[in-house]
Parts: C-alpha cells; sequence; structure tokens
C-alpha cells in the first residue's frame, strides 16, 4: 500500500529558492492550474517540495483561497507517487510551485485532471533525452 500523505518536509518554505524558481524556473499551463518548477539541490530527503498558490487578486476572502490550496494539497498527495519514483530513478530533486490561475473556483475531478496532466508533463520533461 503507498503512503498518502503530505509531510511538511515535502512543503517547500524557503523564500530563497522561491525566488530563484521565479527568476529561473521553467513553466507551463495546464488549466486552471500554471507550474513553475526548477531542478534544486533541497535540503530534505523527498526528491521533491512543492508550494501551492492562489492569488488574492482573483479570490477576495481567504476562506476561498484557504479551500483551493486545500483541494490542490490533497489532489498532489494522491499523485504524487508516480513522479517521486521518477525523481529517485534518476537522483534528482526539484522544487514546485502550483499556481491557481481560474477566475471561479474548480470542481474537484477537474484539479484531480489537470494534476494527472501536470505530473505526466513533469515526467516527460524530467526524462533524460536519449
Amino acid at each position: 500500500m503507498k503512503a498518502y500523505t503530505f509531510r511538511k518536509e515535502e512543503k517547500l518554505c524557503s523564500q530563497k529558492i522561491i525566488g530563484e524558481i521565479f527568476l529561473s524556473g521553467t513553466s507551463f499551463l495546464c488549466y486552471p492550474l500554471k507550474v513553475v518548477w526548477k531542478d534544486e539541490v533541497l535540503p530534505t530527503l523527498f526528491p521533491a517540495q512543492v508550494v501551492f498558490s492562489v492569488p488574492r487578486r482573483l479570490f477576495k476572502r481567504a476562506h476561498d483561497r484557504n479551500l483551493l490550496k486545500r483541494q490542490l494539497r490533497e489532489v498532489y498527495r494522491y499523485q504524487k507517487s508516480d513522479l517521486y519514483q521518477l525523481l529517485e530513478a534518476y537522483d534528482r530533486k526539484i522544487a514546485l510551485m502550483i499556481v491557481f490561475i481560474a477566475k471561479e473556483k474548480a470542481e474537484f475531478n477537474l484539479l484531480e485532471d489537470a494534476m494527472a496532466k501536470i505530473i505526466a508533463k513533469l515526467k516527460k520533461k524530467l526524462e533524460p533525452q536519449h
């Protein structure tokens, strides 16, 4: 059985690393989510650290932003194992930022589909080119 957890060590908190992701990271869009990521030397045992963001200018009320971030964490938690296997196989670590960009709240199953597409795209980009 897989461990569907999201530990504190998997959460990206370093303002320095978040800044580096924005300055020199790679990004792509998978509506309603935008992903910015970068290969990074992380101070953790986990192969990826992630931060979720919902802009205040799109959702004025904190409870709306918190609900969306909670849903994003939940969706990521269930689907991260494929990404982790690939990263561990190639001995790589990445820092990820996932930003919700839609102007209205999204259904949970739409977020699940978008996260599956994101992980598939990341796996494709992370595999070494032959």
